[in-house]
């Protein structure tokens, strides 16, 4: 599948299909609240020891593919979340970016902490 033709709208719809045919069921949205910690933990990892202070252990694996990886596997349970709570994560993400752009037309470009 190209990725420029994957919406959040159709990964949401795979994520569902996935979930029908391999996964049996969905986890109870608590446990996969929690397996979205741990997996935003996994990253947190890999960036830490990449763009942090902590170094890495041998043979750990803090390439570029791997935080692909985390990073994917953070958005997999997200979409898990958003199917069995009726979440449409698509509409809710350009709301967000509308809400972003009125609040915060002006603000970043004008402070001067990051210019």
């Amino acid at each position: 599948m190209n990725p420029s033709e994957t919406s959040i709208h159709r990964a949401q719809e795979l994520t569902d299909n996935w979930i029908q045919e391999h996964g049996v069921r969905y986890f109870n949205e608590l446990t996969n609240l929690a397996i979205l910690m741990e997996e935003t933990g996994e990253l947190a990892r890999i960036f830490s020891r990449r763009y942090g202070e902590q170094s890495a252990k041998d043979q750990e694996d803090i390439s570029r593919e791997k935080m692909g990886e985390e990073m994917a596997d953070v958005l997999f349970v997200l979409f898990c979340l958003a199917n069995q709570t009726g979440i449409n994560l698509e509409e809710e993400f350009l709301k967000t970016m509308e809400k972003k752009t009125k609040r915060d037309l002006h603000r970043h470009k004008n402070n001067h902490k990051i210019i």
